[in-house]
């Protein structure tokens, strides 16, 4: 069954925007009557029917509704810097809604090659992400932030630094983060984070870990540190 993104849904009947409805009726040729499921991006899952499939304002017939689907007992949020290559950050938010993570930061650091991202275009990913992988909830994409500002913010739950200085000494996330808990981790630029960095960290309670044996392109560091903490909840 088909799945389509429906924001501020209430109410018996829902109007989906014209870009869903073209693809609904132009792509999809769904008729009257076709069953659909809807998400809200708040934990919603909907069961509907098509009840006037028009390709510019598709209504649906909202006929069940499940409350907290997929509901996680952990949060995850990876600020990660911006990566010179877009495509490959792209890859990265799409793989990791996928997983599962709910919130992240572009994450500016000194080594950054890239400053900034396309938040619009970015949430257009995440939406496809949602719908391909049958998550209600939308993940949260933040304006990117300057390493010193958000290691100078509160953060709740297990707070990890991801880098590949000999120094200081790293721990396995299996080591470090408790299941069930809420998990804050910073993946570095491709020319790491600075030593300075990784200090000034450590000093406001991140916890140096690794990722393994092998080095790992940015991206690839936060598919495997989501998919740890993914790991370690299942």
């Amino acid at each position: 069954m088909q799945i389509f993104y429906a924001p501020e849904i209430k109410g018996e009947y829902y109007t989906l925007d014209e870009n869903e409805s073209k693809h609904i009726i132009r792509v999809l040729r769904m008729t009257k009557g076709s069953g659909v499921r809807l998400i809200d991006g708040k934990g919603n899952l909907y069961a509907g029917i098509i009840h006037e499939p028009d390709s510019k304002k598709c209504t649906i017939l909202i006929t069940g509704v499940v409350t907290n689907f997929e509901n996680r007992n952990y949060r995850l949020h990876i600020a990660i810097s911006p990566l010179k290559n877009p495509d490959r950050f792209e890859w990265f938010v799409e793989k990791s809604v996928e997983i599962g993570i709910d919130e992240i930061t572009p994450l500016i650091c000194i080594n950054s090659e890239r400053k900034n991202i396309k938040i619009e275009r970015l949430n257009n990913l995440i939406i496809s992400a949602m719908k391909q992988s049958l998550k209600s909830t939308m993940t949260i994409l933040n304006k990117p932030c300057l390493f010193n500002d958000f290691i100078n913010t509160n953060h709740n739950g297990n707070l990890m630094i991801a880098h590949c200085n000999e120094k200081p000494v790293k721990s396995s996330i299996l080591d470090i983060y408790s299941r069930d808990h809420a998990a804050v981790i910073l993946i570095g630029p491709e020319g790491d984070f600075s030593v300075d960095e990784v200090e000034a960290a450590v000093v406001k309670g991140f916890i140096p870990v690794h990722l393994g044996k092998s080095r790992l392109r940015t991206e690839t560091a936060g598919v495997a540190a989501c998919h740890s903490i993914y790991f370690i909840n299942q």
